[in-house]
């Protein structure tokens, strides 16, 4: 057995075997268009959940820490993408640039919600604000990560045309708005039948991979990768994570921020969302969405371990008492 300090996300080796099955057996031709359209239904149905699921109530009830949401928003959707911008200058030494536009999406994508709970809950940390942080987080992500895919990946993404801003609004925010109207009246189901939904939803998310990379198959675009280019991806993607962990808790601290909120914002603050990076890639880049969830796939496991080692430290740090945010 693995030590529970080091996690291996059994999903994560789903979405490598959904891979493997992809570079084995690419669908193509009128298989490739059905598997497009099941594809796009189920990114509408993935938001639809998304919106079901979020409280409405929690989320108005979490704005008296409206300091902490506004820091953990500053570094997903400003620090973040600050560093991505930075790091044009590994290309081409260290990233190509498909790999490159990649990774800058990954810098755009909103944060987690589960695991920034989990590790807030190990570490001793503030978890109703990890809750609201990460709800806040995914919410303004439906309309910030767009936007700024469109800003700043230009014609990597085809640029922020009235067919794009359509399917967007298609496919990611009218099904997320229509989860949110209807939860008065499926909220309960959804809740109770919360299992079976999750594996729903994991499993279109896996669709949406599958098809995904076989139109990368197809196209030929993994002749562009090679190991020694990923291994360097993976260092880049080291050092991202180990300056956002570093900003996020010293800056918490110089912000003011007791233990408990300063943790809160780190986990919150330095995580990227797999299920919610993967669907809006396949909106945004469409034939070229395999390459550019590479990174966002990586990015996620590495989190994953080492925020878990992080956490298990903190709850061994000595009770202190906590200060009040001003």
């Amino acid at each position: 057995m693995l030590p529970s300090w080091l996690p291996v996300d059994g999903y994560v080796l789903a979405l490598l075997a959904t891979v493997a099955l992809a570079a084995l057996l690419p669908v193509s031709g009128t298989a490739a268009t059905v598997a497009g359209g099941a594809s796009s239904a189920a990114v509408a149905f993935l938001f639809f959940l998304y919106g079901a699921r979020l409280s409405t109530r929690e989320a108005l009830d979490g704005l008296r820490h409206w300091r902490l949401h506004l820091t953990v928003l500053g570094c997903t959707f400003l620090l973040f993408p600050l560093l991505g911008l930075a790091a044009r200058g590994l290309v081409p030494a260290v990233l190509t640039p498909p790999l490159y536009t990649g990774f800058l999406f990954l810098c755009l994508v909103p944060s987690t919600i589960q695991s920034s709970i989990a590790f807030t809950s190990i570490a001793r940390g503030n978890v109703p604000a990890a809750i609201c942080a990460g709800s806040f987080s995914s919410l303004a992500g439906i309309v910030l990560t767009p936007l700024l895919a469109a800003a700043l990946l230009g014609g990597s993404t085809g640029g922020l045309s009235a067919g794009s801003l359509l399917t967007i609004v298609l496919q990611l925010l009218a099904p997320f708005v229509a989860g949110q109207l209807l939860r008065r009246w499926i909220g309960g189901f959804v809740l109770r039948h919360k299992k079976v939904l999750g594996l729903v939803d994991r499993g279109s998310i896996l669709l949406v991979v599958h098809t995904a990379f076989s139109q990368g198959m197809v196209a030929g675009v993994w002749r562009l990768v090679t190991p020694a280019r990923v291994g360097l991806l993976l260092a880049a993607e080291a050092v991202l994570l180990a300056v956002m962990l570093t900003l996020t808790w010293y800056g918490a601290k110089r912000l003011g921020f007791g233990r408990a909120d300063r943790i809160a914002v780190q986990f919150a603050g330095s995580k990227k969302s797999l299920a919610a990076g993967l669907p809006m890639a396949t909106v945004l880049f469409g034939t070229q969405a395999s390459l550019a969830v590479l990174p966002l796939m990586l990015y996620h496991q590495m989190q994953l371990i080492v925020c878990a080692v992080v956490a298990r430290r903190r709850s061994r740090d000595p009770e202190v008492p906590d200060r009040e945010d001003p």
